[in-house]
């Protein structure tokens, strides 16, 4: 049997694009995210990308990389918008992650508000239609009143 690694993060979101490279570039502009990984073909198919944001990561691949994940997931602007997940994003400045996604062009889908359950957050479509979820809360760290 193999043992693993532990890693900083175990649950990693995939993220297919129709212009994976732009988007690449996209999210690293617009949330902060940071190119660990990315293997691309001389044509600009995007076979499988790594993001990483602190101990986080999203893996970004092509719509059409041929693989069996092509077929698997449809693109939000198929199906008039809708989503069926989203990736939440924990960062410590929520003001400027907030200013960086409207300047990077991220249609906003609930502005900048105080959460009930803590922090504050917004939530923002990528040029490609997907939805992120940005805030400040860390549902990692429990407050002193917590169980």
């Amino acid at each position: 049997m193999t043992q693993s690694t532990p890693s900083a993060s175990t649950v990693i979101p995939g993220l297919r694009y129709r212009d994976a490279l732009a988007m690449i570039d996209w999210l690293c502009r617009a949330f902060g995210f940071e190119r660990q990984a990315v293997y691309a073909t001389p044509d600009g198919v995007v076979m499988h990308a790594q993001l990483t944001l602190g101990g986080g990561m999203v893996m970004i691949g092509s719509v059409d990389s041929g693989t069996s994940a092509s077929t698997l997931l449809t693109q939000p602007d198929a199906i008039g918008g809708a989503e069926t997940q989203a990736p939440y994003l924990v960062v410590a400045d929520i003001d400027g992650a907030y200013a960086r996604a409207k300047r990077a062009g991220g249609t906003m889908v609930a502005e900048l508000e105080a959460k009930p359950y803590g922090g504050k957050g917004f939530t923002c479509r990528d040029p490609e239609g997907h939805v992120w979820h940005v805030g400040d809360f860390d549902p990692w760290v429990r407050p002193a009143s917590s169980p």
